[in-house]
Order: structure tokens, then sequence, then C-alpha cells
């Protein structure tokens, strides 16, 4: 099938979209943007890619500063560096996120691109575009310095890619999928995925190709992978001794989320199953639970779900989108059953960012089989008139669900806090914290994470990163009450803190206890 290029118009009203939708975020406000923007601020400081603390222990070197992104992959912060560099503002978030805008436009492009070629005509086009963009809960983190919109990009690219290669079987089509697949990993550790659909799709068994050529194929998608992925897999050679750091698969083992900040790490086959298969049953049923609520909210919008999965069954035959409905379904599994508590608290809604505009083209193209089936069965209905009344309808809910959802996640913290905060402590202290990330972002001090231990785990390591203070902070809830921010085998620090600790004041700060560490 001939190309079908996207409009230039769209392409434009794209870029201005994406510029706004973008720039709705203003700063960091959650610890995976404060980590990706910090290490982007070092880098582009001239520091390298370096953390001045752990925000959990897995795979942490013995001292700090250590080097960065050696549990979470470093494409975002490459990304947000690179905009810094270009208008030369180091540490300015504006100039973090420039790059972001032309990543966010792509996928709409990739989106508006998907809607005509599935639906046949520009109103699905324009609709699936603008709803890739318009997209819920998505909207929120658009512009945040996360995996989302590069995870967008690279994703969605990829799986065109791979399904215009199958469906074309050209070499350059395998070539540029290997390539997204590598650029996918560098943004998420689960972004491996994408290459293993298309090793899968290289020996598709139902495809009538000669092994010669399925051997070809696979030869060039590997190749190109390994051309964006070699640089980061020397580099962690060199580091770590091991191309990928292997401390994240540990997160199968987890038998609770806090798990990832146990000191040691010691999530293993024998915590899990500890108490036989309750706690091993129990975690997949609620990530199933969760994941399913992700799928049907946030993926789908809710009113778009039913429509989404009818428009995948209208185009089940399509080899377009074999490599699509292969990834949705893996990648759906493995956060539910092989990383569940990673998965529901977050890591699905992250990735699922990639089936974004192929979702939207799929749920345009169900809105027009839904309206068919309708007016079969009721003649008084136009069917036309139906479809656009119908597109406009579904965009405009999309619109206010995505304002609502931006609205909801619009405040950012206030400073002032950090402030006090840094005027009490002594020069060079580093702290102990709920999200060291966050304190860094406020106030340029190193440190390390509250550890999912007892108290007297805390003195250990203290000593082993020169760690001088202690902080709880106290966390607000919708409903007014406020909880400390700390892990349940830390509670007793609240009521009777052992000697090593020394109280600290902190004016005009009722939501901080702060205390001095005896090492």
């Amino acid at each position: 099938m001939k190309s079908m290029p996207v409009s230039p118009r769209f392409a434009l009203v794209a870029l201005v979209i994406a510029f706004l939708l973008v720039r709705v975020t203003s700063a960091p406000t959650f610890t995976d943007a404060y980590y990706h923007f910090n290490a982007a601020a070092r880098l582009a400081g001239g520091e390298g890619l370096t953390d001045p603390y752990l925000w959990n222990y897995i795979g942490a070197q013995d001292s700090l500063p250590q080097p960065s992104h050696l549990y979470w992959m470093p494409l975002t912060s490459l990304t947000a560096a690179a905009g810094m560099l270009l208008l030369n503002a180091p540490g300015n978030h504006a100039a973090a996120q420039i790059l972001f805008i032309p990543m966010l436009a792509t996928s709409a492009c990739v989106g508006f691109w998907l809607g005509r070629r599935l639906g046949g005509g520009l109103r699905h086009a324009w609709l699936a575009g603008l709803l890739t963009l318009f997209s819920g809960f998505f909207v929120s983190f658009w512009g945040a310095i996360d995996t989302f919109t590069p995870y967008a990009f690279t994703g969605s690219l990829c799986l065109l890619a791979l399904g215009l290669a199958v469906e074309r079987g050209h070499l350059r089509g395998w070539a540029l999928a290997g390539a997204f697949a590598g650029f996918s990993h560098l943004a998420r550790a689960d972004g491996l995925l994408l290459l293993l659909v298309g090793i899968a799709l290289c020996g598709w068994l139902w495809d009538r190709v000669p092994v010669g050529k399925r051997l070809l194929r696979l030869v060039v998608l590997c190749a190109a992978y390994l051309l964006v992925m070699s640089p980061w897999f020397a580099r962690n050679l060199a580091i770590t001794g091991s191309p990928l750091p292997l401390g994240g698969t540990q997160a199968i083992w987890f038998a609770s989320y806090d798990d990832l900040f146990s000191y040691p790490p010691d999530a293993s086959p024998a915590t899990l199953f500890a108490d036989g298969l309750g706690t091993f049953l129990g975690s997949r049923w609620e990530a199933l639970t969760n994941n399913i609520g992700t799928f049907v909210v946030v993926e789908g919008l809710v009113i778009l779900t039913p429509l989404m999965l009818l428009g995948l069954w209208v185009k089940r035959r399509e080899a377009l989108l074999r490599p699509f409905w292969i990834y949705a379904l893996g990648l759906h599994l493995a956060m539910t059953f092989a990383f569940p508590f990673p998965g529901y608290r977050g890591g699905l809604f992250h990735s699922a960012a990639a089936l974004v505009p192929f979702w939207m083209a799929l749920g345009v193209v169900g809105l027009d089989a839904a309206i068919d089936w309708i007016v079969k069965r009721r003649r008084r209905w136009n069917a036309a008139q139906a479809k656009v009344f119908f597109s406009f309808g579904i965009s405009t809910l999309a619109l206010a669900l995505s304002i609502i959802a931006a609205g909801r996640n619009a405040s950012i913290p206030d400073p002032t806090p950090y402030d006090a905060l840094d005027a009490a402590l002594a020069p060079n202290a580093r702290i102990m914290a709920n999200d060291p990330s966050a304190i860094y972002y406020y106030t340029g001090r190193g440190g390390v994470v509250l550890p999912n231990e007892a108290p007297e785990v805390i003195l250990d390591i203290a000593r082993r990163y020169q760690i001088d203070y202690l902080l709880i902070e106290y966390q607000t809830l919708s409903d007014g009450t406020q909880v400390p921010g700390i892990p349940l085998p830390l509670d007793s620090l609240l009521t009777s803190p052992p000697d090593f600790l020394t109280p600290v004041a902190l004016p005009d700060t009722p939501n901080m206890r702060l205390y001095a560490i005896q090492r």
C-alpha cells in the first residue's frame, strides 16, 4: 500500500499543541522527574552522568557521588541535557523540555498516520492525532522530565517500523525497527521487550518466508539495535562489569513495593515464598486488578476502551498491527505477573505511552464500526452524520478529561520548607530522607533514601555514605490527614528514636522532623 504522508497542517497544529502541553509542567513534582532532571542538570553542568545521592540501594556502589542510571535508563536525562546545552541553560527546566516538544508532536503524527491508514479518511486521522495529544491522564505528564514523552516517541515509532517491516518485508524497515528498539531500551528497561517482539516476528511461523530471509532480517534488526545500545553497554561494562545492571530483575521477587528500598537489597525467591504461595498470588491479583483499571481508565479514557478493542478486532488481520498487539499483550502480562509491584505502581502507565497513538487510532476505527452496526438496526440514523457527531463528542470528552487531570496535578511543592532545611544544616552535609532526589533538587545536597529496615540499620548506612542528618517529611492526604513518609519498619522513630539520633530544631516547618546522626 502506498505510504500516506502526514498533513503539514496537522504537523504544525501538533507542534503548537505539544508546546502548550509540555509547558503546562513548569517544574519536577515527583521522584522520577526529580531524578532525571537532576542527572541532566549535572551532565549539562560538566559533572558527567553522576548521582550525588541514592534513591534506592539496588546496585549501589560504596561511595557518593556514584555513576548515575544504575537502575533507570538514561535517554530522558540525555534528552533533557541536550536541551539545556542547546539553549546554553544548564539546570533550566524549560530548556530541559525543549526537545520533548517535537517528540510529542511526532507521536501525535504517528496517531494521525495510523488513523488515516486504518480508518481511511482525514476525520479518522485528525481525531486519532488529537486524541494522542489530549490523552487524558497522560496530559499531566507529557511535559515531565520523565520517560512518558521519550518512550511514546521511540516506542510508537518502533512499533510502526516493525509493522511496516512485517507488512512490506523491506530490510530498511527492520533496520529502523532495530534502531528504535535500541532507543526505546535507552528510555526504559522494559523497552527491551520491543526487541524481543521484533525477534519473534522474524521467526513468525505463519509467514511463508524462507529461512535465509528470516535470518537476514534478524541480523539487520539486532545489528541496528546494538549500534544504538553498544555505547551504553560499554559504559556499564567499564563501571559495573555488566552490560546492564542486573539488580532491577530483583523486582520479580518483591514481596512488597517497599522491598525496593531494602538495605542491602535481598529480594529473592526465598523472601517471596516465605509464607508459601500467599504473597505471590496476592501480589499478582493486586497487580491484575490495578492494571485492568489502568487499561480502562488511563489507556482507554473509559469511553474509548470498548471502541479500542472493537477496532482491534475489526483490524485483527492487519499485518501492520501485529507488532502492536503482541507488544501490548506482552507488556500487560509482564507488568502484572513478572513485575507486579513496579508494574501497577507506575511501570505500566509509563510504558503504555508507546501504545497511545495506536489505541487512539483503533478507538476511531471502533467508533465507526459501532455506528455502522447500530445503523443497520436503526434505519433512521444517518451514518455519516452520526460519525461526525460522535467524533466531536469523544474529542470534547477527551479534552475535558485532559483538562481535569492536568488541573489535579498542577500543584508544585512549596520550596520554603526546603530553604529552611538548607539553612539549618552544616555546609556539605548529606541527608537521609524519603525522597533524596527532591532534596537535591531544592537544596543541592546529596544523601540516601530511608531504608526499609529496622532503625539500627540507619547507622550502618550513615557510616558507609557519610550521612549527617535524617529527615522525616509528613505528607498530607486528600482528606487532610498527615502521615509520615517512612517505611513501616521505621515507625518507632516517631515515638522512640535511637540514641544516635539527636533532634534538630526546624522553625516554621511543621511538616518536617530533623535529626542529626551521631556517627
